[in-house]
């Protein structure tokens, strides 16, 4: 199993290339499903977790071709399979969005139901409640969803919560049903405008994506085309906070500061100097940060997937910060392996109060889930002495060559098998 050593201390200076979004390139992926022609997607970043979505796509019978310029081609002319087993399904959870897209093309699709980070719970009720109300029969059964359905039918939709993963899905089967769907309380976040513009490019119908009602009149089929992934903004987000933490400065090219304002707006509560210039987002850190308070919620608030390296950057900031999480019930598992390094954090609930400390200390720790592994490579850059991060697999699912980036910055970091 591989592990990351870092020796920290050391300010990040340069330039590095935001790689494309994880979570707009794989339900992008799964919208191959809704046409007979081969989807082009740019931009598409190297991820153990898009390798596993290419995987099941391969055995669902979908041609797939790559090169090395994160150019993607996927055909899904001759499907010969509508299952998604539980071997690829169970360290994924995006593998549901292929039950959407199935559904609507097909008429059925077996799906086991996903795995992925212990973040806590992520029902599919949104995913089926939706679809049942489009006409699709559904049953639980020996862990898998199978769904039936010889044509779905417009419905008007609304989500008990916001779920992500629930809009892209419903949005897909929505594209092909007959007659209006409309989705309200839809998820807002910039990945899921992504996905309509992809869907709208091959011919769907779609308005409102981005706002919390999204309008889908469908059609008989759709075309395929060639699309550009967006940047990934926690990615964008995760680089700017290192070189905050790390007193440095960076210039991010691929970057889309729009996407990530939120972000930027605490990182310049924090101290921070941000500038844009020519799709180029650029940060100074010229003295000790300070402590920022955030509550997590949905887009176009602070995003969950933050939450962990923003406390990361509060162990060592001057003050106090209040941070709470709203999204999952269980994302607080990088507090104790932080508290390994000297961070003075407490934790109620969902609260978790954070004093800033003069310095961390190396020590071996171990990633829990995909951003904790991000929060605890951030406290590895600013500690002193040597940092070892064990099971960082993890890591490897968000997020594309980050040693060889934070090398190329300037970071005291490699890899070990």
């Amino acid at each position: 199993m591989d592990k990351l050593v870092l020796t920290g201390c050391k300010k990040l200076k340069g330039t590095v290339k935001i790689s494309g979004s994880k979570n707009a390139t794989l339900p992008m992926m799964c919208a191959c499903l809704l046409s007979e022609d081969p989807v082009g997607l740019k931009n598409v970043p190297h991820l153990r977790d898009v390798t596993t979505m290419l995987t099941l796509l391969g055995q669902i019978g979908v041609e797939v071709l790559l090169d090395d310029q994160s150019f993607v081609v996927l055909n899904s002319k001759n499907v010969k399979t509508l299952v998604a087993p539980y071997d690829l399904v169970r360290t994924m959870r995006a593998s549901i969005l292929v039950l959407g897209p199935m559904l609507a093309r097909f008429g059925e699709a077996k799906v086991s139901l996903p795995g992925g980070c212990a973040i806590g719970q992520r029902p599919v009720d949104q995913h089926i409640k939706g679809l049942t109300a489009m006409g699709a029969e559904i049953l639980i059964e020996n862990g898998y969803i199978q769904a039936k359905a010889k044509k779905l039918t417009g419905a008007k939709i609304v989500m008990d919560l916001v779920s992500v993963t629930g809009t892209e899905n419903l949005m897909m089967a929505a594209v092909l049903a007959k007659g209006e769907t409309t989705i309200h309380n839809a998820a807002q976040e910039p990945e899921v405008l992504d996905l309509a513009n992809l869907l709208i490019k091959m011919g769907g119908k779609i308005e409102g994506a981005g706002t919390n009602k999204i309008t889908i009149n469908g059609v008989k089929k759709l075309q395929g085309t060639d699309y550009r992934v967006m940047s990934d903004r926690i990615e964008t987000g995760t680089f700017l906070v290192a070189a905050a933490m790390t007193r440095g400065e960076v210039n991010l090219l691929n970057a889309e500061p729009k996407m990530s304002n939120v972000i930027i707006n605490k990182l310049q509560e924090a101290g921070s100097e941000i500038n844009f210039k020519r799709g180029v987002v650029s940060l100074k850190q010229r003295k000790r940060i300070t402590a920022v308070s955030f509550s997590t919620a949905p887009f176009p608030n602070f995003p969950t997937d933050m939450q962990a390296q923003f406390m990361a950057m509060n162990t060592i900031a001057k003050g106090r910060a209040k941070v709470e999480e709203r999204i999952f019930e269980n994302r607080f598992m990088h507090v104790q392996e932080l508290r390994r390094l000297g961070a003075n954090i407490s934790v109620s609930g969902s609260i978790a109060l954070v004093e800033g400390v003069d310095r961390l200390e190396g020590a071996k720790v171990m990633a829990t889930d995909l951003r904790a592994s991000a929060s605890l490579v951030l406290a590895g850059l600013v500690a002193e002495g040597e940092t070892v991060i064990d099971r960082i697999y993890h890591l490897d699912r968000g997020y594309e060559r980050i040693e060889e980036k934070l090398a190329n910055l300037g970071a005291t970091i490699k890899r070990l098998n």
